[in-house]
């Protein structure tokens, strides 16, 4: 009997593991390590953040449903993988030992690249984790008593723009509903090249179409930025012109910003030699197998793609929902084809789409595939982006509680794009 452990409990961690289980049955054992003991759904963090959620709404204990299914479950932080003795260390002192591993850990937050960023210590707010976007959401309760000017965007090295873009429509509808947001000037910063780059190099017309809703909801940018650093009520920005060069240095002030991080491969990751690229990504093959070490796969935030293409100001590319199932499902077949002494030669997608919410109404990307020239290249926008995001935030924890290994976006969500297949 082999064991599988998943190292993480997330968007990716826990279906890998309910697809493992699926195939594997009782032949394998099935196990997931998670730093902690609930799975919460990252995104409606940015919901979360200005109350239009509930923590209890997004996250729900993982234990219960795992065993339920047959699936072993620790709830303990990785302080250590020994990849050459195939063993965990966990930091109350377990060693777990494995046959495969599965690293679907998500990304450490780089707060710390930026001095004064982050809301352990520093001065902006986050919506990556659903303790951070409780913190959001106690701040934006008291500035919402005494207004006033608003940074929302992306700290260098950010890849993950569209929660951004979300907090920022979302923000700007509650504060109207409230009809207090003629007292708040909002200002976007970030590393994209341009409004609408998205860390993808840009999707159908997504420039024009979200410049042209900054205007309309009075937002102003700044692009090609660094900040450089924050202090209580001021942030530091570097702006750059299409060659690397500082144009501009802004100091602004703010009462109230969140700001996305740069990300890395969480430690005991990255303290692995030769399996990850240096800011602590995993290196993987096509078939979401390490490099270096066969009975490693890894899928989600934490695998190492290139960026889209070099920017003046450091941008990565994202990994979207629809990429992150496509990985899924491809190592899941590759470990279950190793097994069984079969060829493990199923690929991920490299294919992003995205469900992007604005308040009340909403944005869907297409990217196939990710990286230019592409096959398709489209934005659409309508309130039934608004709905599907909702649905499918609600389908996904469902989901997530019975234990189904259904694909969510090959049979749902490019259904309510229009799309039928993708080629």
């Amino acid at each position: 009997m082999a064991h599988i452990v998943v190292m993480g409990a997330g968007v990716g961690g826990m279906p890998t593991a309910y697809e493992l289980k699926d195939k594997v049955g009782n032949k394998h054992q099935v196990t997931v390590v998670n730093s902690v003991d609930y799975f919460q759904f990252v995104p409606s963090n940015p919901w979360l953040a200005v109350g239009w959620r509930t923590r209890e709404k997004i996250t729900f204990p993982i234990r219960p449903y795992l065993e339920k299914k047959g699936i072993n479950f620790i709830a303990q932080p990785v302080t250590k993988i020994d990849a050459e003795n195939n063993s965990l260390q966990l930091a109350d002192g377990q060693n777990l030992a494995y046959d495969y591993l599965v690293i679907a850990t998500g990304p450490k937050l780089s707060f710390e690249e930026v001095p004064g960023s982050g809301p352990n210590g520093g001065f902006t707010h986050s919506i990556c984790s659903v303790d951070h976007a409780e913190k959001t959401w106690d701040a934006y309760q008291e500035f919402i008593k005494d207004p006033g000017p608003v940074i929302i965007g992306a700290m260098p090295g950010a890849s993950c723009f569209g929660p951004a873009y979300e907090f920022t429509f979302i923000m700007n509808t509650d504060l109207r509903k409230k009809k207090i947001r003629n007292k708040v000037p909002i200002t976007y910063i970030t590393s994209e090249p341009y409004i609408g780059h998205l860390g993808l190099g840009g999707v159908g017309d997504s420039k024009g179409m979200l410049e042209s809703e900054y205007r309309n909801n009075d937002v102003k940018w700044i692009t090609n930025a660094k900040v450089t650093k924050v202090e209580e009520g001021k942030m530091f920005v570097a702006e750059h012109d299409m060659s690397g060069n500082v144009i501009k240095e802004h100091e602004l002030p703010f009462k109230f910003s969140m700001m996305l991080p740069a990300f890395k491969g969480v430690d005991p990751v990255a303290a692995v030699e030769g399996l990850c690229n240096p800011r602590g990504f995993v290196f993987i093959d096509e078939h979401q197998r390490s490099k270096k070490y066969k009975n490693i796969f890894s899928a989600g935030v934490c695998v190492a793609i290139p960026p889209v293409e070099v920017t003046p100001v450091p941008t990565g590319a994202p990994k979207t929902g629809y990429m992150i199932e496509s990985m899924v499902t491809a190592l899941v077949h590759n470990i279950v084809a190793d097994l069984n002494g079969e060829v493990a030669d199923a690929k991920g997608t490299w294919n992003a789409i995205c469900l992007a919410d604005m308040g009340d109404t909403g944005a869907a990307f297409v990217a196939l595939p990710q990286i230019p020239p592409r096959n398709a290249n489209w934005i659409k926008k309508g309130k039934w982006v608004h709905l599907a995001k909702i649905a499918f935030e609600k389908y996904f924890i469902y989901k997530m509680k019975i234990g189904s290994t259904e694909p969510i976006y090959e049979k749902y969500v490019l259904k309510a794009m229009g799309i039928e297949k993708l080629d």
